[in-house]
C-alpha cells in the first residue's frame, strides 16, 4: 500500500484513507483498554458497537488488553475488566482467557492479546523502522522539552509547538556528545512536513489533518518500550483489524497511525519481525486498517462529562447494584443511535440486525440513568420467575453487595424459599439488589430487629394487645394467603381497630423491620411454625 511516509520526502499534496460506508464482508473489529481502573460506560458503549459490527458482519471481536505504560496497569484491572466484559455478555472471539485461579491465557490465533507479552515484537520492529530512518533519536529530558515548549507558546522560536525533525534534530556534534554522556533517547516517527491527510470516517465524515500541525510521536521510550501509538498500531496491523471504532479523544492520534501502518506493511516489516521472535504470521487478504469511526462523548443529562458526580459510571459497579446486563446493552447502544423503527426496547437479535455506524449521530450522548433503572423494572417484571430467582442469587450468596444469607452454590431449601419470594417483590423490583432488603427473614432462622420498628409498632399498647391475639387466630387456620388474609381482617374488627394498625405489629413482628413484601404472602412463605415462633419472641421483646 502506498502513502506518505518519513523517509521517502515530501507526501502527496493530498492523502485520503478510510471508507464512507462500512466495509462489505466479515471484519475484524477490536476493543482494547488499558487496564489502569475499571470500565467506564463509555468503553463499553464502544466495545458494544465493535462487537455489533463484529456480528451483523458475520466477522471477529477481538478483545485485546493494552497494559504497556507498567506505571498505570495493574493485574487487578485486567481480571475486572476480563469479568466485566464477560458479564456484559459482549463475547469475544479472541483474546484473553481468565482461568478459575486468575491466570490468563489467550483464546484465538493471533495472540498474545496483553502487550506487555508482545515486546519482542515492538522491540523488532522499532529496529526496522530505524534502520529505514522512520524513526529518530531524542536525547531531550522532559524539563527540556517542556522549556522549549513554553517558549514556543511565548513566541519565542518560530512557530507553534509541533515536534518536527527539522526543529529537533540533534546535530552530529550534539549527538556524538550526548550518547558519550550516556544520556537515554526516546525514538520519534518522523511526520510529514507539508501536506494533508484526509480520513473519511463512518460517524464524523471526512477530516482533514494539516501534516504541519502534527507533532512527531515518541514511539520507544528511553527505557526501550513501547508507547501507544506503537503498540496499538503493530499490532492492529499483526491482527488484521479492518475497522477501528473507538472514542472521538483519540481522533488526533489517527494520521500518525496511518502513517505508521503504512510503514509497517512497506517492504513486508510487519511479516519480518513477525516471524523473526515467533509469532503467527498475518493471515492472506489482511491489510492496514480500511475504516475508522469515532464515536462522541458519553456525557451526563447536565452535558457535562459523565464522572462519578452522575452516579454510576463504573460497569462493575451497574452489576454490582442489580442491573441487567441485557438492559446495559439497550440503553448502551442507544448513546448515539437510534432503531429506524424508533423502538427502545431491544434485544440483542434487533440490535445487530439494524446497527450501523454510519447512523451514529455526531453529538454527545446523554446517558440517563433514571431510564435505564426504568428499562432495568420493565425487564424484571417480564422475567421468568425461575430465570430472576436464578439472577437473585448473587445478590444474596455474597457475590455481589454484603448480604450472604444463602449458600453458593444454595441448597435445595434455600432456592426454593428464593423462587417463593419472587412473586412477591417482583412486581416492585427496579434492580436486583433489592431483593437484599427483603430476603434475610426468608432465609434465616434468627431476624434483627429494627429498634425504632420495635418501638413505634410492639412496645405501644396496642402493639402489645395485637400480639397477644394474633397467635390464637392464626392457630388452626389454613396457611395460604387467602386463609391468613381472612383470620387476620377478622381479627381487626373484633379488635376494633383498622387492619393497617394491626400489620405493622404482624410485620415487624415476622420480619423484624416495618418493610416488607405483601404481608399475607410473607406469613404464607415464612410458614406456621416460624410464624408463630416468631410472634412470641416479639411479645416478649415488647413487653
Amino acid at each position: 500500500m502506498s502513502g506518505p511516509t518519513a523517509s521517502d520526502g515530501p507526501p502527496p499534496v493530498a492523502v485520503e484513507r478510510g471508507t464512507t460506508t462500512t466495509p462489505d464482508g466479515p471484519l475484524r473489529v477490536r476493543f482494547c483498554p488499558a487496564p489502569s481502573g475499571w470500565l467506564h460506560v463509555g468503553s463499553v458503549r464502544a466495545a458494544l458497537y465493535n462487537h455489533l459490527v463484529a456480528r451483523r458482519s458475520g466477522g471477529t471481536f477481538v478483545f485485546r488488553i493494552e497494559d504497556t505504560d507498567a506505571e498505570r496497569a495493574t493485574a487487578a484491572s485486567t481480571r475486572g475488566m476480563t469479568e466485566a466484559l464477560a458479564w456484559m455478555g459482549l463475547d469475544w472471539d479472541e483474546g484473553p482467557e481468565l482461568a478459575a485461579d486468575g491466570t490468563i491465557t489467550d483464546r484465538g490465533d493471533h495472540g498474545p492479546y496483553l502487550q506487555s507479552r508482545r515486546g519482542a515484537l515492538y522491540a523488532a520492529v522499532a529496529r526496522r523502522l530505524i534502520d529505514a530512518g522512520a524513526l529518530y533519536p531524542d536525547h531531550r529530558t522532559p524539563a527540556e522539552l517542556e522549556a522549549w515548549r513554553a517558549g514556543q507558546r511565548a513566541g519565542d522560536g518560530d512557530g507553534p509547538p509541533v515536534v518536527k525533525r527539522r526543529t529537533f534534530a540533534h546535530t552530529e556534534d550534539e549527538l556524538a556528545r550526548l550518547v558519550d554522556e550516556g544520556r537515554p533517547a526516546s525514538w520519534r516517527l518522523a511526520t510529514p512536513e507539508e501536506g494533508t491527510l484526509t480520513v473519511h470516517d463512518l460517524v464524523r465524515g471526512p477530516v482533514t489533518f494539516d501534516w504541519a500541525h502534527v507533532s512527531d510521536p515518541v514511539l520507544v521510550r528511553s527505557d526501550g518500550s513501547a508507547t501507544y501509538p506503537l503498540a496499538n498500531t503493530v499490532d492492529d496491523v499483526a491482527m488484521g483489524i479492518g475497522l477501528v471504532c473507538r472514542g472521538e479523544d483519540l481522533l488526533s492520534v489517527t494520521p500518525r497511525q496511518v502513517l505508521l501502518a503504512d510503514l509497517l506493511v512497506a517492504d513486508g516489516r510487519i511479516d519480518a519481525a513477525l516471524a523473526e521472535v515467533g509469532l503467527p504470521p498475518r493471515e492472506d487478504g489482511w491489510d492496514v486498517p480500511r475504516a475508522f469511526a469515532h464515536l462522541p462523548m458519553v456525557v451526563g443529562m447536565d452535558r457535562k462529562k459523565l464522572s462519578k458526580r452522575h452516579g454510576s459510571v463504573a460497569i462493575e459497579e451497574f452489576r454490582r447494584r442489580g442491573f441487567l446486563p441485557e438492559t446495559l446493552r439497550n440503553a448502551l447502544v442507544l448513546l448515539g443511535w437510534s432503531h429506524p423503527s424508533g423502538e427502545e426496547r431491544l434485544d440483542d437479535a434487533a440490535m445487530t440486525a439494524a446497527f450501523a455506524l454510519e447512523d451514529v449521530g455526531r453529538s454527545a450522548a446523554a446517558f440517563d440513568e433514571e431510564k435505564l433503572t426504568a428499562f432495568n423494572g420493565e425487564r424484571i417484571r417480564a422475567m421468568d420467575p425461575d430465570e430472576l430467582a436464578r439472577r437473585l442469587l448473587p445478590h444474596l450468596d455474597g457475590t455481589e453487595g454484603d448480604v450472604a444469607v444463602v449458600a453458593a452454590p444454595p441448597t435445595d431449601e434455600q432456592f426454593a424459599v428464593v423462587r417463593g419470594l419472587v412473586p412477591l417483590v417482583q412486581e416492585r423490583m427496579q434492580r436486583l439488589d433489592e431483593v437484599e432488603a427483603y430476603a434475610a427473614p426468608f432465609l434465616l432462622d434468627e431476624i434483627t430487629y429494627d429498634p425504632a420498628a420495635v418501638t413505634k409498632a410492639l412496645a405501644t399498647e396496642q402493639g402489645r394487645r395485637v400480639l397477644a391475639a394474633v397467635p390464637d387466630a392464626l392457630a388452626d387456620v389454613a396457611w395460604d394467603e387467602e386463609a391468613l388474609e381472612g383470620a387476620l381482617r377478622g381479627l381487626a374488627e373484633e379488635l376494633g381497630i383498622g387492619f393497617g394498625k394491626l400489620a405493622q405489629p404482624v410485620r415487624v413482628a415476622v420480619t423484624g423491620t416495618t418493610v416488607s413484601p405483601p404481608l399475607f404472602g410473607t406469613l404464607a412463605l415464612l410458614g406456621r411454625e416460624r410464624v408463630l415462633r416468631r410472634l412470641a419472641d416479639a411479645a416478649g421483646r415488647a413487653g
